[in-house]
């Protein structure tokens, strides 16, 4: 039996070709980089694209897109053929680490539903015999719908109608160590409740302690709409005694733009759900049932597809349009680098997520003395304070010195543990210099001059969060060199 692992969360982004100009794949590779997006989705294996992802780092999920299903789930030389072409002829220049079969089998094609345990054991033994099933793992995304009496989310049961289908595939997904894939679209279930579901819960947004659900069979609160969701995958798995099987939700957003009956789908109401989604899933914060769990998610959509049939929202589920262009800036400070999709030129520079933090705090500590930064808006009671950790004040320090070096791109560096980003760390009353201020205008320092005796020169031991002078000294001797 495959245990039930705690791999860390990630955002990725599915990537939908519907477009009457679809990008290159190298100028959609290109967008992929420039906005650190390390995971996605593609709904078939188009050659180009998985050509063009290749030596990019990126994570790649490829689809068995559901015309195929059929002929995939008959026929074991036909899934090991689509394998041998798709896969193992990319693998691993493009790192292919995931393959969805088929989307919404049951709900989309249930004709196809009887073959459809068949086509992943199919594709998954094509891997084996190319030694490549401890890389790549195999599922199937499903639509939520399948799950019934979704609130509270411990009353969650299957459409016993699949249960035939479901069972085989969930001791085929427990055995091989894969996830439950799931799309959860909360936009959906706010707009099906007539009212019932505020929307503030279906965006993530805060709610007073009052005003959160709470399940009466266990008594746990839920702030959102998605975490419920999720829970309720968790507890209708575990009604047909499957306890062990991590839930990836393949496919959640909320769309920018609908008809007239879609008064919600709007760019603020897409903004907040995604960039809420996105902290929700980087902070770690799991669910309810399972806090601390990682829960990754793809997010729909890279582009928005003109060419999708349906009423307006369907074409408007992008972050970007053809041109790389972000539909709406994501609110996205204290999240990391992914997705910084601010395609302006305003740059700053932030300290690394996951970053050593001893490192970091050498580099703060050089920043605010050698470095002639003056750090006293960090200190306590002053606007940059909070919150007190190093990454923050890492960051307040290297944008800074960053800005005052003219931001060169070799100023933003600090032995690795600093990257340029689009995404304007600023909050609250903390201004970050480069900054567009409420009234538009930048905010702009000025580098002191070499031979300055501000306070913090003599004074930056007061940032160094416990580290001793003697150590303090220490680090600026070793990093004075590269800093320089």
């Amino acid at each position: 039996m495959v245990l039930f692992h705690y791999a860390d969360a990630f955002i990725g982004v599915n990537i939908g070709t519907d477009l009457s100009d679809m990008p290159h794949p190298t100028q959609v590779v290109a967008l992929l980089k420039a906005q650190q997006i390390r995971h996605v989705r593609l709904y078939n294996a188009d050659r180009a694209m998985l050509l063009a992802l290749a030596n990019s780092g990126i994570q790649v999920m490829v689809s068995v897109p559901n015309e195929q299903l059929l002929g995939i789930g008959q026929s074991n030389s036909t899934a090991a053929n689509w394998v041998s072409h798709n896969v193992v002829a990319h693998y691993p220049a493009t790192n292919i680490t995931t393959i969805s079969v088929g989307s919404e089998v049951l709900t989309a094609i249930p004709n196809a539903a009887t073959v459809l345990v068949n086509a992943l054991k199919f594709i998954h033994s094509a891997l084996v015999a190319s030694n490549l099933d401890r890389q790549i793992k195999v599922s199937t995304p499903l639509s939520s719908s399948i799950i019934l009496d979704s609130f509270p989310p411990s009353q969650a049961f299957f459409n016993r109608t699949w249960n035939p289908v479901l069972v085989p595939m969930f001791n085929f997904l427990q055995s091989t160590g894969s996830f439950f894939m799931l799309n959860i679209y909360p936009y959906y279930e706010y707009m099906q409740s007539n009212g019932v579901i505020p929307l503030d819960y279906a965006l993530f947004k805060p709610l007073p302690s009052n005003k959160e659900a709470v399940d009466a069979n266990t008594l746990l609160h839920y702030s959102n709409v998605f975490d419920a969701m999720v829970d309720a995958a968790y507890f209708a798995m575990a009604f047909l005694n499957f306890t062990n099987i991590p839930v990836m939700v393949t496919e959640s957003g909320w769309p920018s733009k609908g008809d007239s009956n879609e008064p919600d789908a709007t760019v603020e109401n897409a903004n907040a759900y995604n960039s809420n989604l996105i902290r929700h899933v980087l902070n770690k914060t799991g669910t309810p049932k399972h806090p601390g769990m990682a829960v990754s998610t793809y997010i729909y959509e890279l582009y928005n597809e003109d060419m999708k049939l349906g009423p307006v929202s369907e074409k408007n589920w992008g972050l970007f349009d053809a041109n790389g262009s972000p539909i709406y800036i994501l609110h996205l400070t204290g999240s990391g680098m992914v997705l910084a999709n601010d395609t302006s030129n305003q740059t700053y520079c932030a300290a690394r997520e996951g970053a050593d933090s001893k490192m970091l705090q050498a580099a703060l500590d050089w920043a605010c003395g050698p470095g002639k930064v003056d750090c006293s808006p960090l200190l306590q009671g002053k606007p940059c304070y909070e919150p007190d950790n190093v990454l923050a004040h890492a960051t307040y320090a290297f944008d800074t010195y960053y800005h005052q070096m003219g931001k060169d791109s070799r100023s933003c560096d600090f032995n690795g543990v600093a990257a340029i980003t689009t995404t304007d760390p600023s909050h609250g009353s903390c201004i970050f210099p480069g900054s567009v201020g409420k009234n538009g205008s930048l905010v702009n320092i000025t580098a002191p001059s070499m031979n300055s005796t501000s306070s913090d020169s003599s004074g930056h031991s007061i940032y160094s969060s416990g580290l001793t002078r003697v150590l303090i000294i220490v680090g600026v001797l070793i990093w004075s060199a590269p800093f320089s």
